[in-house]
């Protein structure tokens, strides 16, 4: 069975930063596109970041220049770093890929648990 887990979350001030991680397992027979999203409270899940397997990237404007999605394809994991974070970044990120299992004939998009972020002081 293929999974998504993130870690990485947690509370920080203004200001401060985070890494979050997403780590794929299972029997995967590939990966292509992976990304990060958030949910804050009252809102819809929005596209933070996505990156394609081959590195390249695209950004959601309200964290362009702040955040940077990368991935490591050896091991199946996707990063973000979170700097200059601000009270409005809080909500909970979810992580994305479009995967195949071993087991299916086509890939198809999977989902992580979430991981909550919170910006405070």
């Amino acid at each position: 069975q293929v999974q998504l887990v993130e870690s990485g979350g947690g509370l920080v001030q203004p200001g401060g930063s985070l890494r979050l991680s997403c780590a794929a397992s299972g029997s995967i027979f590939s990966i292509s596109n992976m990304g990060w999203y958030r949910q804050a409270p009252g809102n819809q899940r929005e596209l933070v970041a996505n990156i394609a397997s081959g590195g390249s990237t695209n950004y959601a404007d309200f964290v362009k220049g702040r955040f940077t999605a990368s991935r490591d394809n050896a091991k199946n994991t996707l990063y973000l770093q979170m700097n200059s974070l601000k009270p409005e970044d809080t909500a909970v990120y979810y992580c994305n890929a479009f995967m195949r299992d071993w087991r299916d004939s086509r890939a198809r998009d999977y989902w992580g648990q979430g991981t909550q972020v919170t910006v405070s002081s």
